[in-house]
């Protein structure tokens, strides 16, 4: 199942940076949920699974960046 999110949900794939999410796909149970994010800094479109994305900071939310996305940040730089 495809579902298109709108608008689309800021986050962090690991190894490839900031991005929008722009759809999930879920193919059921035995599988993980694969997040179709738009990279911002490559302009390139991946299918992340789940255990590989993490939320964005958000100041106004009080989420603060955790440390995956912070390691991936800087193995990125």
């Amino acid at each position: 199942m495809f579902t298109q999110l709108d608008p689309p949900v800021p986050l962090h794939v690991l190894g490839k940076g900031d991005g929008f999410a722009l759809g999930v796909i879920d193919y059921g149970q035995e599988h993980n949920l694969l997040w179709v994010t738009a990279i911002s800094e490559t302009g390139e479109i991946w299918c992340a699974p789940n255990p590989e994305v993490r939320m964005q900071a958000n100041w106004s939310m009080g989420r603060t960046a955790n440390l995956a996305s912070k390691a991936s940040k800087e193995a990125l730089a």
